[in-house]
């Protein structure tokens, strides 16, 4: 499925286009799957993925469509009550934390920390949802946020 890439000018008024910003236009969630396949397969994929978006967004559409490419064939849903989901079985394995539930950025600290050096440990790629409740800086993360269109679709925009 071909993605429909939007490409933005930058905020200095250039229309040169950012090597570390992306933009795309996502019609459905199949749409939101194939980005999350399409991220899986950059030969510089990163190893921590930060989902940003409200509710109902698609980040765990985009998850899904990650496990998919990395061979998962379990049943992808949101760790919203579990905190993580671990997929050793992908090739590269999957740790999906979701971070929502978390109100104090010392407790999501935490649980991010401890679940960073699991990720590590296996060789994982890493994926946080609701990364806005962390207040660790993160300079070698991707940042995805998932925004609603009017249209019902949705805009995605990539920052690594």
């Amino acid at each position: 499925m071909e993605l429909n890439i939007c490409r933005d000018a930058e905020a200095s008024g250039s229309l040169a286009i950012q090597s570390t910003d992306r933009s795309w236009d996502l019609e459905d969630l199949e749409a939101t799957r194939a980005l999350g396949r399409w991220l899986v397969e950059q030969p510089d994929r990163p190893s921590l993925l930060l989902l940003k978006g409200p509710l109902g967004a698609g980040k765990t559409s985009l998850v899904q469509g990650i496990a998919a490419a990395l061979d998962i064939d379990e049943p992808i849903t949101s760790p919203t009550f579990a905190l993580s989901q671990h997929y050793p079985q992908g090739s590269p394995p999957l740790v999906h934390l979701d971070l929502y539930r978390l109100e104090h950025s010392a407790a999501a600290n935490d649980l991010f920390l401890q679940e960073e050096e699991e990720a590590l440990g296996m060789g994982a790629l890493l994926v946080v949802e609701w990364p806005e409740r962390l207040s660790l800086t993160l300079a070698d993360a991707w940042t995805l946020t998932l925004a609603h269109h009017s249209d019902g679709g949705r805009r995605a925009t990539l920052m690594r």
